[in-house]
Order: C-alpha cells, then structure tokens, then sequence
C-alpha cells in the first residue's frame, strides 16, 4: 500500500483536523454508492479507508511515524525477516558476545533483542515488541503509571467555615482524612500523589483527586468569602427599629435594625463570612425582607388609607414611569 499520508493527499504535518477533513472528502468522493459504473472506485475507497486507519488513529500515527509499522498496520523488523542475518547462530553468537542473553524457542525469561537492534540500529526500531516465537525473543512489558482515581467529597457549609477535614474512600479501599485549607471554594480540586489506582509493571500509581462541593444551606447563600442571608421583619420592626436575633455559622447574634429600614436594604455583619486564603474571614450580607401580617388586618387598611389620602410618598424613581 501507498503512503497513507500521499493517498490522503495531505502533509505529514497536517493536523488531526485536516487529516479527517481530507478523510472524509475522498470518502464520499469514492464511496462505491456513488461510483456503482466505476469498479476502481471499490478500491480507491478501500485504500482510502486504510489510510485512514493508519494516520487517523493517534498511537498508530506516531508508531508508523516512527517506522513502527507500515502503511498496512503491520510491524516492521519482524526477526526472521532481519536482512543481513542469514544465520541466526551467528546472530546470537554476536549478541552472546556482547553479554545479550536469548531466550531458546519454548523457554522462559527475558531476551535481549531490543538491546541488540539498539546497539546495531541506533535504537531504530528497538521500541517494537517482539512476541514468543521462531526466535523465541521476548520484551517485558514496560512499566505504566495508574489512571487518576476521581473522588467527589460532599461537605457542609459549617465545615467549610470552622476548617478541619473530610474522610473519603481511596481507590485501594482505605480511608484517608483530607484536610481542607482556608479559603477552599466549591468545586476546588485537591490532589494527593500517588493516593490514585496502581500502576502495571511496576509503574508509579496515579494520583487521587478530590473534588470539594458544598452541600446546599438552608439559610445562607455563599458570594465568594461572603455569605448571604434574607432576614424576615415586621411591618412595625421595620418602622420603628428594633434588635433582632441573625443566625451564623459561629452562632446568632444580635443585629441593630435602625428606624424606618427599608425593604431590600442590606447590611453587613463584618468577619461573618467563610474564611479566606490571606488568614481573614469575609463577611454576611444580611438583606432586610418585609413582611406583612398573614390576615389582613382592617386597622393596618384603614391607617394605610389614610396615609395615601394624607402622606403619600414614592417607593420608586421616575425611571418606572
């Protein structure tokens, strides 16, 4: 077969993009559908197709890249075909000479082909695995790292603020403690090296990472290091002032409503917040919400009345006109 890269029509540089792009042009150009009067269309097509499968698979490129395999997929220095070695008893011979140890057709152990045709070729082609056969060589698997284990650790909004840590489950089935740093927002990713799944051959093992996210709070929204929180008045509260008992994450506190506080208005309880990463904390936000008697009320009616005929006043700007 042809050069997958000539029979593509593209660069040996092309990227991935331009690779499918061709890919599917000369596809649908020879596609035997479309060509049912031209018999070599059949094979075009089929020539296509195998290029495809060469330079459009990513290991299979950067192998026949290398010269791994040829435009069919095929391995290439299989060691019978080792042009130069007729005779394989002076093949070995060289190889024995040099310290390399064979494994005989049948036996068990590990060869030293890849470190021979690395000697001799520069290491061009060495990167082959050459399976147990007429020659009986035989290359150990290389070591590979673990795949990364993905761990999702749910925690509540309190733990986030007093610190402290959360337990999850490792790949290997042990519990570890992962101790959560100031300022850890949700959605943050903590990494813990080679906690992940084990490597083959001997390989490294991956890493875990735990991805943080917050349980939902019933009372408080979080705005960064900020919280935020609605807190419920009365009509009279509202009008006349008064002290009102806010919920925290570091319990309630007392909180000043001044005279005539409007609905919406937002005042801050200063270090009441999540802590943050520079050592302080962010604050809470409390928003004041009016609200009215459940029944309505004649009196409240008829004062309200009486303020519209008497005391009517604005609530919204010329903007809502």
């Amino acid at each position: 077969m042809r050069d997958p890269y000539s029979v593509l029509g593209v660069a040996k540089t092309a990227s991935e993009a331009d690779i499918k792009k061709a890919f599917r042009k000369l596809a649908k150009k020879y596609h035997p559908d479309q060509n049912a009067n031209d018999p070599k269309a059949k094979e075009r097509f089929a020539e296509v197709n195998q290029a495809y499968e060469i330079v459009g698979d990513k290991e299979k490129r950067v192998k026949f890249d290398r010269g791994e395999i040829d435009a069919e997929g095929k391995p290439r220095f299989q060691a019978h075909g080792f042009e130069g070695f007729s005779d394989f008893d002076s093949f070995r011979q060289a190889g024995a000479d040099k310290g390399f140890r064979f494994n005989e057709p049948g036996g068990g152990g590990s060869g030293g082909f890849e470190d021979i045709l690395g000697d001799i070729l520069g290491g061009f082609g060495a990167r082959r695995r050459a399976g147990a056969g007429a020659g009986g060589f035989r290359r150990a698997a290389a070591p590979r790292r673990g795949q990364d284990a993905q761990i999702t650790a749910r925690i509540p909004l309190e733990k986030l603020a007093h610190g402290g840590s959360v337990r999850v489950t490792l790949p290997t089935g042990k519990t570890v403690d992962v101790k959560l740093p100031a300022g850890t927002t949700d959605g943050e990713k903590i990494r813990l090296k080679g906690q992940g799944f084990e490597g083959e051959q001997g390989g490294p093992s991956g890493d875990a990472i735990v991805e943080i996210h917050l349980t939902p709070h019933p009372l408080f929204k979080v705005d960064g290091d900020d919280l935020r929180l609605e807190l419920p008045l009365t009509l009279y509260e509202a009008t006349l002032g008064a002290k009102v008992r806010v919920p925290t994450l570091d319990g309630a506190v007392n909180l000043t409503i001044p005279e005539n506080a409007s609905g919406g208005r937002t005042m801050r309880l200063k270090g009441k917040g999540l802590p943050n990463r520079t050592g302080g904390h962010g604050d809470l936000l409390v928003t004041l919400r009016l609200v009215l008697p459940e029944k309505p009320d004649k009196e409240l009616q008829m004062l309200m009345r009486s303020w519209q005929e008497t005391k009517p006043y604005r609530a919204r700007g010329p903007e809502y006109d």
